[in-house]
């Protein structure tokens, strides 16, 4: 964490826009494998596949410890504070403020990512004082290209990023939302 950003609360809930974007708990471990072990979750995301039961243990611990250290918040979103529906990032990283998220496909065609989005990309604005949030996107994920635009994301005229993540290439995109 730089000495300028000021630390994550050690706990969180951010609502509206008929959601409650709210911590992991150890209760939500059962629920986490349904939501995140999905080809499509293994291929556009970074998180581990397969997600099993301890995955989502690691990740849990992981959570908290990337929070304690200023870097990242992870939340659980729900849209009543209860049962996870898949879960939305905010990561302090060189490049920028950046959102990112993944919906459990059962819950899927419901706004949910653009909602948690819009919610992530407002805390960031009012409470962290952020001047840009940021999406890294691949082209060919028309889904996510979707929420982008849909949010106010626009195409930021940077370099491509490039990489390689579970022995798959890959190409983002970078959108920016600026401070309203």
């Amino acid at each position: 964490m730089s000495s300028t950003a000021a630390p994550f609360p050690a706990r969180m809930e951010l609502t509206g826009d008929g959601l409650v974007l709210r911590d992991w708990t150890e209760q939500d471990l059962a629920a986490m494998p349904e939501l995140f072990d999905h080809p499509d979750i293994a291929y556009w995301t970074p998180i581990v596949s397969p997600f099993d039961e301890k995955a989502a243990r690691v990740r849990l611990d992981r959570a908290r410890q990337l929070r304690a250290e200023g870097t990242t918040i992870l939340l659980a979103i729900t849209t009543d504070g209860g049962a996870p529906l898949g879960e939305v990032m905010l990561r302090r990283a060189p490049e920028g403020t950046e959102i990112g998220y993944a919906v459990g496909p059962a819950h899927r065609g419901q706004g949910l990512a653009a909602r948690a989005v819009r919610r992530m990309a407002a805390y960031a604005f009012e409470e962290l004082g952020v001047e840009r949030v940021i999406l890294e996107v691949e082209a060919e994920n028309a889904s996510s290209v979707a929420v982008a635009a849909k949010t106010g994301f626009r195409l930021l005229d940077v370099p491509l990023i490039q990489g390689q993540e579970k022995g798959r290439p890959f190409v983002l995109q970078t959108w920016g939302l600026d401070r309203p």
